[in-house]
């Protein structure tokens, strides 16, 4: 009897006279071939910030599902509607008596309860790109990337104001500013690489210490071995990649970032980490598009005729005038995001794309920025995390979801084991 439904492994393989091979993929394997198909590619987490919130009319969707109407500030996003997840009704619970928008920008990705808090009174622990980056960041050059389009070099506001990634309450992963210092850091391979040969050296002189050595010398001479091996590996991933970035023929930033407009300084940081992510010399990255609460103007080529006061304007939403040039700073901010969105998705990977193999969250860590409220906060998650996201959707979650809950999906998503982060009350559907 022919069993036509008959299916054959990929790992058959052909034996006789004391040899063997692979059979090639033949029709008949196929349902075995797809059974068996594991995602290879490797996934990403990365975020882009917006500060001080949104015009909240002109924000939100008034239908849900995939048949939902784009708002007016979402309207950049029309050529990767298909690739990209609105979520509504996500909220975090502000803590009295402490700032609001230091706690807007620095905790927007705390892993903290509302009652988990920080000497300073934030609640704030280590944030879920860090989370993620704990358990990815082993199996690549750089652990996380943090960038920051503040075009000042000094500092006008505390440390909380300028950086969105925290390794742990006081520890913060500090943003970069500068565009080229980016490139460096990540494609100075032979600089790098010039260091292996010492690195040997301090190896061989630091073991010959350790049967000299007390208890508690030879456990501190363990953990200087490991941050040495630390950078070895760092130098072993890059040098790896080197052939990928030769063939990309990749180019230093030539504009000072000081003399960049808005948009260009934008997209030269978002070109930045696509490169480290399409290289694989980083899984996680943040990108700040401006600081929360900067009270010096921003100069925003092509949209403003003179240099604006973003915080000040949150603020002045009562006038008509006002809150429609807040509606167009908005949605300048999501077009500099719809802009990356689609080069990761011009970028081809596996099957798929460079965006598929992500999940690329827009959002904010305060919803108003005129009455410093946390509810509804604005949230796009683009890509498909390799399929764990079903996009091209508006989900309005029930009143009163914690976005921890976005964050325990995404550290789920990326491989994570953990049941609960923060205030989180259980995991979002979005496959």
């Amino acid at each position: 009897m022919i069993v036509r439904n008959r299916r054959i492994s990929r790992r058959s393989i052909l034996r006789g006279a004391g040899a063997s091979m692979s059979l090639p993929l033949l029709e008949i394997m196929k349902g075995h071939a797809c059974a068996e198909s594991v995602h290879k590619e490797p996934l990403r987490a990365a975020f882009f910030y917006m500060p001080n919130g949104v015009v909240q009319r002109a924000w939100h969707p008034k239908s849900t599902g995939r048949g939902y109407d784009l708002s007016p500030t979402l309207k950049p996003l029309e050529k990767v509607r298909d690739k990209v997840t609105i979520l509504s009704n996500l909220d975090r619970v502000k803590v009295a008596g402490t700032d609001g928008h230091a706690q807007a920008g620095a905790c927007w990705l705390s892993s903290a309860a509302p009652d988990e808090l920080s000497p300073a009174g934030y609640p704030l622990k280590t944030t879920i790109d860090q989370l993620i980056a704990a358990k990815v960041g082993k199996e690549t050059a750089f652990r996380s990337l943090e960038l920051s389009c503040n075009p000042y070099e000094d500092n006008r506001e505390s440390v909380y104001f300028d950086n969105i990634s925290w390794y742990g309450h006081g520890h913060v992963a500090r943003s970069i500013r500068d565009p080229r210092k980016v490139f460096e850091r990540l494609f100075s391979v032979k600089s790098q690489a010039g260091n292996s040969s010492v690195l040997d050296v301090i190896m061989d002189d630091a073991k010959s210490l350790e049967n000299e050595l007390g208890k508690g010398d030879r456990d501190k001479l363990g953990e200087y071995l490991e941050s040495v091996r630390t950078v070895e590996k760092q130098i072993e991933r890059v040098a790896k990649r080197q052939q990928e970035i030769d063939d990309l023929k990749i180019a230093p930033p030539s504009k000072p970032w000081q003399a960049m407009s808005r948009s260009e300084f934008i997209q030269v940081m978002g070109d930045l980490m696509i490169l480290a992510m399409r290289c694989d010399l980083t899984r996680v990255a943040t990108l700040m598009s401006s600081p929360e609460r900067w009270g010096s103007p921003l100069t925003v080529h092509g949209l403003f005729k003179k240099p604006v006061d973003h915080h000040g304007m949150t603020h002045g939403q009562g006038n008509e005038r006002i809150r429609k040039e807040l509606e167009s700073l908005d949605r300048f901010h999501v077009a500099q995001f719809a802009s990356i969105v689609e080069k990761m998705d011009a970028i081809e990977e596996g099957e798929g794309t460079l965006l598929d193999n992500t999940m690329f969250t827009l959002g904010s860590g305060i919803s108003d920025g005129s009455l410093h409220v946390y509810t509804d906060l604005p949230t796009v998650v683009a890509g498909r995390a390799g399929g764990a996201i079903d996009s091209g959707r508006h989900i309005k979650a029930p009143k009163g979801t914690p976005i921890a809950n976005l964050w325990l999906t995404m550290s789920q998503a990326m491989g994570g084991s953990a049941s609960r982060i923060g205030d989180s009350t259980g995991s979002l559907k979005l496959a």
